[in-house]
């Protein structure tokens, strides 16, 4: 641990990755692509993602073309990922079924 939440350990990550749905493991980063049906949908999704993570002072890095946001999930104080990336992840899936309860 550098300056924050201890990394999690890859057996940690997998077992994480076992109950969060759509996402991937990326060398040190939490992976996703959530697809919506335009591009208000997928706006209006980043804009409460961004609520949330403002809250928990965690700021993903993804970019948005259309309808598709693609997402990258690292604890930058330590170069990996932590629990607070999960918990991230985790609220972003939960925001996502709102929109798409089918989980599509």
């Amino acid at each position: 641990m550098l300056g924050g939440m201890p990394l999690l350990s890859a057996e940690d990550v997998s077992r994480e990755l076992s109950s969060l749905a759509g996402w991937q493991r990326d060398g040190t980063r939490l992976v996703r692509e959530f697809l919506f049906r335009d591009f208000v949908e997928a706006f209006g999704w980043m804009a409460s993602v961004a609520l949330v993570a403002e809250a928990q002072d965690h700021h993903p890095n993804w970019s948005n073309v259309y309808n598709r946001v693609a997402v990258q999930l690292w604890s930058h104080d330590v170069g990996g990922i932590t629990h607070r990336d999960v918990r991230l992840a985790r609220r972003m899936n939960a925001l996502f079924a709102v929109v798409h309860p089918d989980g599509t």
